[in-house]
C-alpha cells in the first residue's frame, strides 16, 4: 500500500488531495491548489475573442471541447501560454514531489472571506503535462469531483491509522469510542454527550464500535456523485464521445443529440472488465520484474562472494610471483657476492706480491749503494757486471705489466629487467573458459562497400564453408594518412558506415571476428578513397579507365559519391558521380591484404588516363535519423524535419566535417507561436534533449527575428576555425564563433512549432568569398 502514496498526492502541495477535481488531461489537482495557480488572460486574447475576430489559428493551437464548454491547449510549460501574446511568463516553481508548478498571479484572498470566482478568461496549466485551459464562466465548478479517489484516499488514511480518532475534537482529537452508523461520523465519549445524547431522534441511532464502523464505512455505498451542470441530477448515462457520465437532463437539453449514450452501470462494468484485464496483464510485467530484483540481488551476493575469492586468487598469484621474485633476487645477489670475493682475492694478491717484490727491488737498491760506496776498485770490477745485469733484469720485471692492476673496480654486470618490466606491465586476465575455436578472418564484400562525401560504408561476411561461432566484429580504419588503425565499430552487424572522413583522403579499412575463444586474424586490407574536396577554382584530375569502359555518359546531377562494383579477379571498379561535372567515369581500385600486397593483378589493361575539369566540390548530405532525438519527424528523404514535442529537441547531419570550407541554409517552414529554433554545428555527443548550445559541444544562433519564409545560412570555415551566420543571404554580425577545431556536424534544435527544410551542395555566398579572396 506504501507505493500508491505517491498516486495520491496532489503535484502542487504534495499533500493528499483534498477535493479533488479531474482536468480535461485526465490529471487531478486540489480544488484550492487549482484555485492558487489560476492566471488571468485579457479577453481580447482569449480563443473566444481570437475565433471572433477571425486571426489564424493552428489546426492544432486549441483542443475543442466544448462538450465542457473548455478550450485547452498544449503549452511547452515553461509559463508561456500558446495562442496568448500577453500570456504572462512567469519562472516556474517546484512543488514538494519535484513537479513544476505556476506561482498564482495574485496573492490568494484571506482565508477569512470566500474566494472570488476565478476571471471570465482565467488559464490553468497543469502541472503534470503543462497543457493550457481557458475556463469558462462556471470556472472551477465546469471540472467534475473525483469521489472515487477521495474514497481511496480515505480507506487509505484509515487503514494506515493505528487507532480512530474523535472527529469532533477542536484540538487534540482523543481516540473514538464509538461510531454512529446514521451520522457516520466517530464520537469519544465528551463528544458523544455533549453532541449526541441518547434522546430524541439521536436516540434510535445506532451506535457502534470504532472497529465495526470501520468496516461497516467501507462497506457502505458511496455518495452518488452529480452533474457538474445540473448540481441536482445524478449522472445515469455515458457519453461514449465525451468520455465522460451525464444525467437525463443533458440528453433531454441536446448536447449529445448525435452522440452515442450507453447505460451508466453497463459501460461501468464493462470499463471495470477492461481495467481488470489491463491489471492481469500489468501483474504478470510486475511479477517479473520481482522475479527479476530477486535474480538481480542474487546477483549481488554471487558477485561479492565471486570478487572476495577472485581477488584472495590474484593475491596468491601475485604473492607467487613476489615470491619467485624475491628467490631470483637471492640468486642475482649471490652471483654479485662470489664476483665481490673474486675481485677482492684477485687485488690483494697482486698486492702481495707487489710487496714481495718491492723488497727485493728495496734490498737490491741498499746494497748497490752500499757497494759504491767501497773504493776498492779491483774488488768493485769483480762484482759490477752482474750487480748492472741484476739491476736491468729487475727493472725488466717492473715493466712487464708488473704496474697494471689485474681487476677493475667496475661489476661486468647489467641486469636486463626490460622484458620483465614489460611482461609486467601486459599482466592482464585472459578468458579462462573456452567453448569454441576462434573464428575464420572475414571476407570484405566489395561490391557492397562504398563511400559517400566523408562517410564510408563497409560489409563484410564470414568464408562459405566456416562453421565456428561468431559473437561480432572488430572494423578498424587508420588515420587517412598510412597511421595505426584504430576500432570505430564492435558489434554483430556485418555492415557499418564511418562518418567523419576527412575529404580527399585514402583510409585503409580491415575487419576481424571474434568469439569466447578468441579473436580471428585480420581480413585482406580494403583502400578506399573519400571524395574530392579542394578550394581551387579548377583542377584538373587524372583518372585511369578501363578499355571496355572508356566511354563517358552524361549523370544527372547527384553527389559525390564511391561506388564499388564487381570486376574481374583481385580489382573492383568504382563509379564516381559529381554534381559539379555531371560525368560518370570508371576507375580501378586496388584491394590489398593485410601486408599491403596487391591481389592478383592479372585482368583487362589500363587505356590512356582521362582527364576531366572539374569545379570546387562541395558536400551533399541529410539529416540524420539514427543519432536524432525520438521525438524528431522526418520527411523530404530527411530534408525536412519537424517535433512532435513541445521541448527543444536536437538533429544533427548526416555529414560531419573537420577541415575545409562549407555552406549550407535551412528555410523556415512553419513557424507558429513564438518558438526559439537554434542553428549551428555541434558535436556527436551533443545534448539531443535540451536546445542547442545549452551545452558546451554545441555553436549555434537563436534569431528572435526569423520567420516563416526565412532562410538561414551556416558557414563553416575550418581553415580559418570561424563559423558565421546569415538570415536572407544579410550576414549576421562579423564571425559568431572563432577557434573552432575538431570535427563537426551541421545541427538544429526545434519543437513542434517549427518545420525547416535542408539545402546542400550550396557555393559559397558571395559576402563571404570576397572576404577569402583578400590576403
Amino acid at each position: 500500500m506504501e507505493e500508491m502514496e505517491e498516486e495520491l498526492k496532489c503535484p502542487v502541495c504534495g499533500s493528499f488531495y483534498r477535493e479533488p477535481i479531474i482536468l480535461p488531461c485526465s490529471h487531478n489537482l486540489c480544488q484550492a491548489c487549482a484555485r492558487n495557480i489560476l492566471v488571468q488572460t485579457p479577453d481580447s486574447e482569449s480563443p473566444q475573442s481570437r475565433r471572433a475576430s477571425g486571426s489564424a489559428v493552428s489546426d492544432y493551437d486549441y483542443l475543442d471541447l466544448d462538450k465542457m464548454s473548455l478550450y485547452s491547449e498544449a503549452d511547452s510549460g515553461y509559463g508561456s501560454y500558446g495562442g496568448f501574446a500577453s500570456a504572462p511568463t512567469t519562472p516556474c516553481q517546484k512543488s514538494p514531489n519535484g513537479v513544476r508548478v505556476f506561482p498564482p498571479a495574485a496573492p490568494p484572498p484571506p482565508a477569512a472571506l470566500a474566494p472570488p470566482p476565478p476571471p471570465r478568461n482565467a488559464c490553468l496549466t497543469c502541472p503534470q503535462c503543462h497543457r493550457s485551459l481557458v475556463l469558462d464562466e462556471r470556472g472551477l465548478r465546469g471540472f467534475p469531483r473525483n469521489r472515487l479517489l477521495e474514497g481511496v484516499i480515505d480507506r487509505y488514511q484509515q487503514g494506515r491509522a493505528a487507532a480512530l480518532r474523535c472527529q469532533l475534537c477542536e484540538k487534540a482529537p482523543k481516540e473514538a469510542a464509538v461510531m454512529c452508523e446514521q451520522c457516520d461520523v466517530f464520537y469519544c465519549d465528551p463528544c458523544r454527550l455533549r453532541c449526541h445524547p441518547p434522546r430524541g431522534p439521536l436516540a434510535k441511532h445506532r451506535l457502534v464500535p470504532p472497529a465495526q464502523g470501520r468496516v461497516s464505512r467501507r462497506l457502505s455505498p458511496r455518495k452518488i456523485s452529480t452533474c457538474t451542470d445540473h448540481e441536482l441530477e445524478n449522472h445515469s448515462m455515458y457519453c461514449v464521445q465525451c468520455k465522460s457520465p451525464v444525467c437525463y437532463q443533458c440528453l433531454e437539453e441536446g448536447k449529445h443529440s448525435s452522440h452515442e449514450v450507453k447505460a451508466l452501470g453497463a459501460m461501468w462494468k464493462l470499463h471495470k472488465s477492461q481495467l481488470s484485464q489491463a491489471l492481469n496483464g500489468l501483474s504478470d510485467r510486475a511479477k517479473e520484474a520481482k522475479e527479476f530484483l530477486v535474480q538481480l540481488r542474487n546477483m549481488v551476493q554471487q558477485i561479492q562472494e565471486n570478487s572476495v575469492e577472485f581477488e584472495a586468487c590474484l593475491v596468491a598469484q601475485c604473492d607467487a610471483l613476489i615470491d619467485a621474485l624475491n628467490r631470483r633476487k637471492a640468486q642475482l645477489l649471490s652471483r654479485v657476492n662470489k664476483e665481490h670475493e673474486h675481485k677482492l682475492k684477485v687485488v690483494r694478491d697482486q698486492i702481495s706480491h707487489c710487496t714481495v717484490k718491492l723488497r727485493q727491488t728495496t734490498g737490491l737498491m741498499e746494497y748497490c749503494l752500499e757497494v759504491i760506496k767501497e773504493n776498492d776498485p779491483s774488488g768493485f770490477l769483480q762484482i759490477s757486471d752482474a750487480l748492472i745485469r741484476r739491476v736491468h733484469m729487475t727493472e725488466d720485471q717492473w715493466g712487464k705489466g708488473t704496474l697494471t692492476p689485474r681487476m677493475t673496480t667496475d661489476f661486468d654486470l647489467n641486469l636486463d629487467n626490460a622484458p620483465l618490466l614489460q611482461s609486467i606491465h601486459q599482466l592482464d586476465f585472459v578468458q579462462m573458459k573456452v567453448s569454441s575455436p576462434v573464428p575464420a578472418p572475414p571476407i570484405l564484400q566489395l561490391e557492397e562497400c562504398c563511400t559517400h562525401n566523408n562517410s564510408a560504408t563497409l560489409s563484410w561476411k564470414q568464408p562459405p564453408l566456416s562453421t565456428v561461432q561468431v559473437e561480432g566484429y572488430i572494423l578498424e580504419l587508420d588515420d587517412g594518412n598510412g597511421g595505426q588503425f584504430r576500432e570505430v565499430y564492435v558489434g554483430k552487424e556485418t555492415m557499418c558506415t564511418v562518418d567523419g572522413l576527412h575529404f580527399n583522403s585514402t583510409y585503409s579499412a580491415r575487419v576481424k571476428a571474434f568469439n569466447k575463444s578468441g579473436v580471428s586474424p585480420y581480413s585482406k586490407t580494403l583502400v578506399l578513397q573519400t571524395s574530392e574536396d579542394t578550394q581551387s577554382e579548377e583542377q584538373t584530375l587524372p583518372f585511369p579507365v578501363p578499355l571496355e569502359r572508356s566511354q563517358l555518359r552524361r549523370m544527372s546531377p547527384f553527389s559525390s559519391t564511391l561506388n564499388l562494383q564487381p570486376s574481374f579477379s583481385g580489382r573492383s571498379y568504382f563509379e564516381l558521380r559529381s554534381s559539379a561535372h555531371q560525368l560518370s567515369l570508371h576507375s580501378s581500385l586496388q584491394s590489398l591484404n593485410s601486408a599491403g600486397c596487391n591481389f592478383d593483378t592479372q585482368g583487362s589493361p589500363y587505356s590512356q588516363l582521362v582527364d576531366i575539369k572539374k569545379m570546387v566540390a562541395v558536400a551533399w548530405f541529410s539529416f540524420d535519423p539514427s543519432s536524432a532525438h525520438a521525438d524528431i519527424i522526418f520527411s523530404n528523404d530527411n530534408l525536412t524535419v519537424t517535433c512532435n514535442s513541445y521541448d527543444d529537441r536536437v538533429v544533427l547531419g548526416k555529414t560531419g566535417f573537420s577541415k575545409g570550407l562549407h555552406y549550407w541554409e535551412l528555410s523556415i517552414d512553419r513557424y507558429d507561436n513564438h518558438p526559439d529554433p537554434a542553428f549551428g554545428v555541434a558535436r556527436i555527443d551533443v545534448l539531443k534533449d535540451a536546445m542547442l548550445g545549452k551545452d558546451d559541444k554545441a555553436w549555434a544562433i537563436t534569431e528572435g527575428g526569423i520567420t516563416k519564409g526565412a532562410t538561414v545560412g551556416v558557414l563553416l570555415d575550418l581553415t580559418r576555425r570561424t563559423l558565421t551566420f546569415s538570415i536572407n543571404e544579410d550576414q549576421q554580425g562579423p564571425v559568431a564563433f572563432e577557434n573552432l577545431e575538431g570535427l563537426f556536424f551541421p545541427a538544429v534544435s526545434l519543437n513542434r512549432n517549427v518545420q525547416v527544410t535542408l539545402h546542400t551542395g550550396l557555393p559559397v555566398p558571395e559576402f563571404y568569398a570576397s572576404r577569402s579572396a583578400m590576403p
